[in-house]
């Protein structure tokens, strides 16, 4: 048994990456629904099913504990699961409350009413399917009360990126960025609200310029997990072996995925 990690695509592979530095110990395996990326453009309900099967696929490996490194499945799927679909004996956890709870800067699990932070404008850099799910602002809602979201839908984005095309991706990112701006001129901070975003973070914080504070998820989640894992140590298993899954043809997956991380990456077929 196993940490599972899943993503629609290779935008997890961030979050992998500083997980398994984080926590170098843990084996992981990695499922990637490549065959139907991506999940942005796609209803809840689509999301849900697609979301349900890829974690029912990492039980089977043996993964009690999944991560959903995808925030339009957090977004879209992750609470009806939790509601009516996930066994007591499995766990499934998405990326927003550690970055939620970072930008409020509250302690992991304090359950307190929410209360004022030190942010009044925030820009929120997402999928049309999260920006959709509004799963942000009821999150943060939770947590804090006086700050203005405003969510800027970045179409396209994800493809370009899945795709290994930076020269599009660059200019649609600095395009999104001047569509929010205009719409909220002067936000406080920035979430990029997909894993597959912390690759254009430089992009971002420069399109956006030097007062705007920006947030990943990759390290955030990390520093999580290895909470979670401590307070839960029987969620993490006596498994020993990592491994990668995709639902596409495996041999691209593997050199998109190598190029992403730049070191070598061997997916096997789902």
């Amino acid at each position: 048994m196993a940490v599972g990690v899943f993503d629609s695509g290779l935008g997890g592979l961030t979050v992998l990456d500083a997980v398994s530095k984080r926590l170098p110990d843990v084996p992981f395996v990695y499922y990637g629904d490549n065959a139907h990326a991506p999940y942005g453009v796609r209803d809840a309900d689509d999301i849900y099913q697609l979301t349900t099967r890829a974690v029912s696929r990492l039980w089977d490996e043996g993964c009690d504990l999944v991560i959903l490194a995808c925030n339009t499945a957090s977004a879209a799927a992750l609470r009806r699961m939790q509601e009516s679909w996930i066994p007591r004996d499995k766990r499934v956890l998405g990326v927003f409350v550690p970055l939620i709870e970072a930008l409020t800067e509250r302690q992991w699990g304090d359950n307190s009413p929410p209360r004022e932070v030190g942010v009044n404008c925030v820009a929120l850099f997402a999928t049309p399917a999260t920006v959709r799910s509004r799963a942000f602002q009821r999150e943060l809602a939770f947590r804090a009360i006086g700050v203005d979201v405003e969510a800027q839908a970045c179409g396209g984005l994800v493809d370009a990126i899945e795709e290994g095309d930076t020269i599009l991706a660059e200019a649609l990112v600095r395009s999104h960025v001047d569509a929010l701006l205009r719409k909220m001129p002067e936000p406080d901070a920035a979430i990029l609200g997909c894993t597959h975003y912390p690759l254009m973070e430089d992009i971002f914080r420069d399109a956006l310029g030097p007062d705007v504070s920006v947030y990943s998820q990759a390290s955030l989640v990390a520093e999580s997990l290895a909470d979670y894992l401590t307070r839960h140590p029987e969620m993490r298993g006596p498994g020993e072996t990592s491994a990668f899954l995709t639902t596409g043809d495996p041999r691209k997956v593997s050199g998109q995925a190598t190029q992403f991380l730049r070191r070598k990456i061997e997916f096997l077929a789902a």
